[in-house]
């Protein structure tokens, strides 16, 4: 079984939150409170504070698939900067990054004109300043580490204000609405 779901803000990526050790911390939403499919766990992840895309499967095999690098997965989000991105910062992003945990391999990256029309608010709504303008990048990786593409934005001066995962390999969000799940054919 595979499942797509549109992760909201601030929901971690398991279903239950190793945490709740500490009781001095409130509880955090986790993948419990929306995906009602049994013995599914996700293939790869997406941050507390990202959004979008989940894939969650039954297969392990199938998810070893998905996240190992060798397998050049492609994974394209939507990544929303503070400042006015350059054709050298996209440039240098295209190129790869150098991160404090070695390069990274190269992106395919644009710059959007604005916000896609289809796109939901967040909740919270993103921090507005005026004096700093932001922009819109739509960026594809192969790779998948811990924070990578906000770690590359921020490298070449162009912090993620949002992020959100709009697709993994042949599989897309193609409207589905924050918080929903449906089940999908293994076509990657």
């Amino acid at each position: 079984m595979l499942i797509a779901f549109n992760k909201p803000f601030g929901v971690l990526c398991q279903f239950t939150d190793r945490s709740m050790s500490d009781t001095s911390r409130p509880a955090r939403r986790t993948l419990a409170e929306f995906v009602k499919y049994p013995d599914v766990y996700p293939a790869g992840r997406l941050d507390f504070d990202s959004e979008g895309l989940l894939l969650l499967t039954d297969d392990g095999a199938f998810a070893h698939c998905l996240t190992d690098p060798r397998h050049k997965t492609e994974k394209t989000y939507l990544a929303q900067v503070e400042g006015d991105p350059s054709d050298a910062q996209l440039s240098q992003l295209q190129k790869g990054i150098l991160l404090p945990d070695g390069p990274t391999a190269p992106a395919q990256v644009r710059r959007l004109a604005a916000a896609p029309d289809w796109l939901w608010p967040r909740d919270p709504p993103v921090r507005f300043r005026k004096t700093v303008p932001d922009a819109w990048i739509e960026l594809t990786i192969h790779e998948g580490r811990n924070r990578q593409v906000r770690r590359m934005t921020a490298a070449v001066g162009l912090p993620t204000l949002r992020l959100i995962r709009v697709r993994v390999g042949d599989i897309a969000l193609n409207g589905l609405a924050p918080k929903q799940c449906r089940i999908v054919e293994k076509a990657t």
